[in-house]
């Protein structure tokens, strides 16, 4: 009872432990927790602004630090790799889980620095995703990714055959993902795209077109297949 009343304190409302944990599981997520709020604190120096508590895991890699802000309750996981040099920085919202393995990349060339990440609040990010924030990376608040998510905010032009690709200009149109949305495994984003509000992306997708609000998105390329409204009938 006063673990849950902790976390529902944290900014969990009606937050319940599973019946079926031990007291040694309990225990041993409680001394978990702890060395993470410890290691919270030496990297909460470096950041631009932080709202404690901040729980960060082992392995954890944060390059240019001094571009994040976060907000109360950020958990960043074991073996998470975060670039966050770009023009505007990284800004956490509230109790925005991050899963082992995730990288986030805000530039790739110093020629040309990404623009900036926004992330909302209680966003929950699952193990292995991969977010490149070249151009404008928006997250809403409430949203779900399952494990190995990928974003790309960036496309290279192809129009001109007379030089190399490597040498066309860049496209950034940036990429927007609105609020109470869930993004199945594996699922790919690209450049230019708008996740409307309460919107499922399938399992493997790929979108590479705007998908309206409250769509259920599959297949590659991705495609309407149900709209929620007309699901419970």
């Amino acid at each position: 009872m006063l673990v849950n009343k902790l976390i529902q304190k944290l900014g969990k409302p009606n937050y319940q432990l599973d019946k079926n944990l031990s007291s040694w599981n309990i225990t041993w997520i409680i001394l978990n927790k702890g060395v993470c709020l410890l290691r919270g604190l030496f990297f909460a120096i470096r950041f631009k602004h932080t709202s404690f508590p901040l729980f960060i895991g082992r392995n954890v890699k944060i390059r240019f630090s001094k571009k994040i802000s976060t907000g109360t309750c950020l958990n960043i996981e074991d073996n998470v790799t975060i670039n966050a040099l770009s023009k505007k920085g990284i800004t956490f919202g509230r109790n925005v889980s991050i899963r082992s393995g995730t990288t986030i990349d805000c530039t790739g060339v110093i020629r040309e620095l990404g623009e900036e990440l926004i992330i909302g609040d209680y966003v929950g990010i699952s193990e292995g995703c991969f977010i490149q924030v070249r151009g404008s990376v928006k997250i809403g608040s409430y949203v779900m990714m399952g494990p190995h998510v990928s974003i790309f905010s960036e496309n290279h032009g192809f129009t001109n055959p007379n030089i190399r690709l490597i040498e066309e200009k860049t496209i950034r149109k940036g990429v927007i993902i609105e609020d109470n949305i869930w993004i199945g495994s594996r699922a790919l984003i690209l450049d230019g795209v708008t996740v409307g509000e309460g919107s499922i992306i399938a399992a493997g997708c790929v979108v590479t077109r705007d998908v309206p609000p409250f769509s259920i998105v599959a297949g590659v390329p991705g495609k309407v297949i149900k709209k929620r409204n007309n699901i419970e009938k």
